[in-house]
């Protein structure tokens, strides 16, 4: 596991964070001075650049992934990155109206080491806030129809992935109650919930730098194979995770008794009296310290975490393939694999 983020990560860090908060002043007209907190402060909070008192921290702690992805596949290909930054950051802006939601949904009372935006102003205002921070996500695309641009496939591209994203949001919170989910269905979940907005930017930063549909293709599918490589990594995380780096309790995922693909395995590949014992577990209203170490425990004895982590190989490797069948210049492809690298062995 490793902490330093690739050097992706860092090269087009201050270009997204300056267009973010830009896009976000831009578009936080006067409000009344009883309305406190205004919803720009709860979004400020949200996206990790303020306390809840408003006040400017010293910095975020999140990836930013997916406009990261979005403007490297557009350099990578021979684009502008300047042409490309309104698609990234409405990218991050849909992301992070989904996290919103999200938090509400699972209940986390914790992101980033920090306490969720539902815990501190409530469900009401925190969905507010997502469904604003989903409505600047769109203005901000409509800043395409001024520029040169093929502004209908990126607008028809990225909400078509919203969509599948909320359609994967639906399915996860559809098998919570379940305890015969098969690792197909889970797979074909994450590729929606957490992939759909990785493989947009993938193929969206392509599609902005070149016109050849074949590279646009081989961005698409490497996306979406780095979408489930993502979500896999997280699942372990979720279960063996150092709470110190990801800001999050051990074992969370069990003890919230989330059908995380280590849970999805165990039900799966357990039997006789240890399938009894996690199916008696999972039939209670709250875990105890003691079932969390039961259920780690069956996951050691039938292989769960060897079975992710070979998972999880697989798809960086697919990942992998479909960039290299691109053709892209090689300096672009080890930064690419330094990023599929860090998404397998990551620790936050």
């Amino acid at each position: 596991m490793v902490d330093q983020l690739p050097s992706i990560f860092d090269q087009y860090r201050a270009c997204i964070q300056d267009n973010l908060q830009l896009g976000l002043e831009q578009k936080s007209g006067p409000m009344p001075k009883d309305a406190k907190p205004n919803v720009y402060t709860i979004l400020g909070y949200g996206m990790g650049w303020t306390d809840k008192f408003g006040k400017p921290v010293n910095k975020s702690t999140s990836k930013l992934l997916r406009p990261t992805l979005c403007l490297f596949a557009a350099e990578a290909t021979g684009g502008d990155i300047n042409k490309a930054i309104k698609t990234a950051i409405a990218l991050e802006y849909m992301h992070n109206f989904s996290l919103l939601h999200d938090d509400i949904q699972d209940r986390d009372e914790i992101r980033h080491h920090r306490p969720t935006v539902w815990y501190v102003w409530g469900e009401p205002k925190a969905i507010t806030a997502g469904n604003v921070l989903r409505s600047i996500a769109d203005v901000t695309l409509s800043g395409l129809l001024t520029e040169p641009s093929d502004a209908l496939t990126i607008s028809r591209t990225m909400t078509g992935g919203c969509l599948e994203m909320i359609e994967g949001q639906f399915l996860d919170i559809s098998y919570e109650s379940r305890k015969n989910i098969a690792v197909k269905e889970y797979l074909d979940m994450i590729s929606r919930k957490t992939g759909a907005l990785i493989r947009c930017s993938m193929e969206l930063g392509a599609h902005i730098g070149s016109s050849d549909l074949d590279i646009v293709n081989s961005f698409r599918e490497s996306g979406k194979a780095l979408g489930c490589l993502f979500q896999i990594t997280d699942d372990l995380l979720g279960v063996w995770g150092d709470e110190a780096k990801t800001g999050k309790p051990v074992g969370q995922d069990i003890t919230r008794r989330k059908n995380s693909l280590p849970v999805v395995h165990a039900m799966s590949n357990s039997s006789g009296k240890q399938s009894e014992i996690l199916k008696t577990i999972y039939s209670k209203n709250k875990l105890g310290e003691n079932d969390v170490d039961t259920v780690l425990s069956i996951m050691d004895n039938i292989g769960t975490k060897s079975y992710i982590r070979n998972m999880a190989n697989e798809y960086s490797d697919i990942a992998l393939q479909s960039f290299y069948s691109a053709n892209i210049d090689s300096k672009h492809v080890s930064k690419f694999e330094e990023l599929v690298q860090f998404l397998l062995i990551r620790n936050h």
